[in-house]
């Protein structure tokens, strides 16, 4: 019944992804992000659904009248600098076969998400796009969110398999990153239903985030939450806020979760911190020898034994610093840095441009939901390797997109009064 559900929601999406680029967009990250096809038992998870949906949404943007050319700004030429760059390290890859397996895999990711940055362009599809972002890992928010309830928090939440945030680690983490979407979500409906049901949502979601068992992403809710309190007006009630939830949240996890949280200081006991600490040694040991780095895919037990303190401990990067420092060299990883650094700075100067305008103010709490969700990364993502999921990516988008509408917005007003003044 699943299957046949799937297959029927992305066959039937056909005629409407055709008659507009932006609702290919809309379904691709669906797809992408979260991952229906894995919640079935039988063909569909095989099936390629997202072929499909990338071959109409690229139809429909060629069939389309208007422009057809994503943003030409700082980040959008950083991140096509970045792919091109990915390109040539693959060229001079450690393993060409297992990195061409991978460059094919990145490439497609890469190539959707500047045609999604060619589709998005009004308000209205940045808000849609925030909504199918919610949807998409919502949806494991709040099934994972029951779940730990139900189980008394002694199972751990896991993702989609097969998918980028698969592992409880990774899941956790882009759960995490969807809480201050849900937050700007909330804040900017009108329904009273919907937004009881996304504080049901955000509560669910936090749950199952911590019911994850992950270590980094409860350093991502950390530095989150920082952030916010930081940023907030009303400081003492969010410190009230924490001083009745943490009770909670300790009182009813159960002690296999305390004891997994308290190795976070005694991580020289851990061997899957050491691990890591492994790993990213090799990397900046292999950059520091190779100009391109090893390539997609170079983690195998010939890198290690090369590049590693400890050669027979084989891992993952682990870290989406390392992973860029690894794979691309101290070029892609300064190439990667500098995306981070352009997102950020878009976001930030809708802040400064939004703030008091009545009819910005969605602009205003987005972008401060995309920062919220971007520290979560830049923290989570320090000790996972999720250097190519898309959600980044396409807050990236929507970061862009909302500061060019800002800025014409911003500019058609001052025209506006210029005329008036002309005139009198």
């Amino acid at each position: 019944m699943r299957d046949i559900l799937v297959t029927v929601l992305i066959f039937g999406s056909l005629p409407w992804i055709l008659r507009a680029p932006a609702n290919g967009a809309m379904m691709w990250v669906l797809v992408s992000v979260m991952n229906p096809h894995t919640q079935g038992w039988g063909f569909a998870q095989t099936f390629p659904f997202a072929q499909v949906v990338a071959g109409a949404t690229l139809a429909s943007l060629l069939l389309a009248k208007g422009p057809r050319m994503w943003p030409v700004v700082p980040v959008m030429l950083t991140l096509l600098a970045f792919v091109l760059w990915m390109n040539l390290t693959t060229a001079f890859a450690l393993y060409p076969n297992a990195a061409s397996a991978q460059w094919s895999k990145v490439m497609k990711i890469m190539l959707m998400t500047f045609v999604v940055a060619m589709a998005i362009r009004t308000r209205q599809d940045v808000h849609r796009l925030m909504w199918v972002l919610v949807i998409s890992l919502g949806y494991y928010g709040v099934k994972g969110g029951i779940f730990t309830i139900r189980s008394g928090g002694n199972h751990r939440v896991w993702g989609p398999p097969g998918s980028f945030i698969g592992d409880n680690n990774e899941i956790a983490l882009a759960l995490i990153m969807t809480i201050p979407l849900m937050i700007y979500l909330y804040q900017n409906s009108r329904h009273i239903w919907v937004k009881r049901g996304l504080a049901v949502s955000m509560v669910l979601t936090a749950l199952a985030a911590i019911g994850s068992y992950s270590r980094g992403g409860l350093l991502a809710i950390v530095a989150m939450l920082l952030y916010v309190w930081l940023r907030s007006r009303h400081k003492l009630a969010g410190v009230a806020l924490l001083v009745l939830a943490v009770p909670l949240v300790l009182l009813f996890m159960p002690d296999a979760w305390t004891e997994r949280m308290d190795s976070i200081a005694n991580y020289q006991a851990d061997g899957s911190a050491l691990g890591r600490l492994n790993a990213w040694a090799m990397a900046y040991n292999l950059a520091r020898d190779r100009l391109l780095g090893g390539g997609f895919s170079m983690y195998e037990p010939m890198t290690f034994a090369m590049y590693a303190p400890n050669p027979g401990d084989v891992h993952a990067a682990h870290s989406i610093y390392f992973q860029a420092l690894g794979e691309h060299g101290f070029i892609g990883l300064g190439l990667y840095l500098l995306l981070g650094w352009l997102t950020w700075r878009c976001t930030a100067w809708t802040l400064r441009h939004s703030r008091g305008v009545t009819s910005l103010h969605w602009a205003s709490t987005l972008a401060a939901a995309i920062q919220a969700s971007l520290v979560g990364f830049a923290v989570g993502g320090a000790f996972l390797s999720l250097l190519y999921f898309d959600m980044p990516y396409y807050l990236m988008i929507a970061a862009v997109v909302m500061r060019l509408l800002v800025y014409k917005e911003l500019a058609l007003e001052r025209t506006q009064v210029r005329g008036r003044y002309a005139r009198v």
